[in-house]
């Protein structure tokens, strides 16, 4: 395992959150048309050759390679669940308030981290993150007017993010981010094997360019949240995943047409700025030769 370095960490979530809110925004344009299995099959297919591509200077056998394949296969399996609940949200939700409404994850993590790592989540983090829940609050505050069933999507989306994120990190204390991405792309293609030809539709040229790279992104978007999470701790850099809802309502705007209001505005503010503060502090703390 990697020596702790936050604000790498921080780094790596931070482009990890702009690709995932990339893919997602594809998504929600590809899931119209076409079935949730089919996008995962095909999406799980080309991220393994994008993520054998990066690893390929090891071979992928020695990428394969690890001390613990079953938790290397509930977290791939676990993924896999979470982005097909997520593809299925976007065909109901609007990407800034599915977004929105799974920012509870890392509350979840910290929760998590706490319990099951054994890390310490001092006052300063959890303020930052409250903060942070403050500002997904105000997001969502029109649509907590009328919940329906959609919206239980991205809440059991969130919970399993969450244990994703604790489980790549047990993986981490033993495995390298190259296994870990290779792990999460190789179950996910198994298992969508079975379900993809279901509903199939076979893509156009346009639809194969996006599936392509939705894919390319996915797999630079996991292989940044494993090194981030191999260099900081899960409870660190969950501040920093606010700036998914971010990254999410800007896409929403420029690709959707989804015009964020006074109130989304404000709250990313305050998601910003929790991250920014949780930054600050850390390298304080690092400063001081505090952890």
């Amino acid at each position: 395992m990697t020596p702790h370095n936050t604000a790498l960490g921080a780094a790596f979530t931070i482009l990890a959150t702009l690709c995932f809110a990339s893919m997602d925004a594809i998504s929600k344009f590809l899931v119209a048309d076409h079935a949730v299995g089919q996008i995962m099959w095909v999406r799980s297919a080309l991220i393994f050759l994008f993520s054998w591509f990066i690893v390929r200077r090891r071979g992928l056998r020695g990428a394969l390679r690890t001390e613990r394949p079953w938790l290397q296969i509930v977290r791939s399996l676990i993924l896999v669940i979470e982005s097909a609940i997520f593809v299925l949200a976007f065909r109901y939700l609007p990407l800034a308030d599915t977004h929105a409404v799974a920012a509870t994850s890392p509350l979840i993590v910290i929760a998590l981290g706490v319990l099951f790592l054994g890390e310490r989540a001092g006052p300063a983090r959890w303020l930052a993150v409250a903060a942070g829940f403050i500002g997904v609050l105000l997001i969502i505050q029109p649509g907590l007017r009328a919940l329906s069933c959609p919206v239980l999507l991205p809440l059991i989306g969130a919970g399993l993010w969450a244990i994703y994120q604790i489980l790549t990190r047990l993986a981490a204390r033993q495995d390298s981010a190259d296994t870990s991405l290779i792990w999460a792309a190789l179950v996910p293609l198994i298992a969508t094997t079975f379900v993809g030809p279901i509903g199939w539709q076979w893509p156009t040229a346009f639809v194969w360019l996006l599936l392509a790279l939705i894919s390319a992104i996915g797999a630079l978007g996991n292989y940044a949240l494993i090194k981030a999470l191999d260099h900081a701790e899960a409870g660190a850099v969950q501040p920093y995943s606010y700036t998914l809802l971010v990254w999410a309502t800007l896409l929403g705007f420029v690709v959707f047409g989804d015009i964020p209001d006074g109130w989304t505005i404000l709250g990313a503010a305050i998601v910003v700025a929790s991250g920014l503060y949780t930054w600050h502090h850390d390298r304080r703390q690092a400063a001081a030769g505090t952890a």
